[in-house]
């Protein structure tokens, strides 16, 4: 996922009221990172692939994953961000629910005000 298309994914993830921000994993290598209200965090598509496919940590550890979805290749942003929200994280391998759980309050952008000088003008 490249990172402007990572960035606006994350905006909406917050703008529905989930707690995710911008993964950086290495040179040039962005996701998406969901922070579970258990202390978990699922990384989405940080590894450069086309497909969508997330791996779910707990102090480094890795404890569960979501196996990548089918067709995901040609999702748009919406779809990302509906399956994201959609998962099931209860079990080491994770599933879709059938329907999303409705929205939370919207949570703040990170980097308020200074946002475009934090990251460089990267993006419009």
């Amino acid at each position: 996922m490249d990172e402007t298309k990572a960035r606006r994914v994350v905006d909406a993830l917050r703008d529905r009221g989930t707690d995710a921000e911008l993964a950086r994993e290495g040179v040039y290598q962005f996701g998406v990172l969901v922070r579970l209200p258990d202390g978990r965090e699922a990384t989405w598509d940080s590894d450069g692939t086309a497909s969508l496919e997330a791996q779910v940590m707990r102090n480094g550890v890795l404890v569960g994953y979501v196996p990548t979805i089918e067709g995901s290749e040609d999702y748009t942003e919406e779809q990302i961000v509906d399956a994201i929200v959609r998962t099931d994280y209860d079990q080491p391998v994770a599933s879709q629910r059938a329907t999303a759980p409705p929205p939370t309050p919207a949570l703040p952008r990170k980097g308020g005000v200074f946002r475009r000088f934090l990251d460089g003008f990267r993006y419009r």
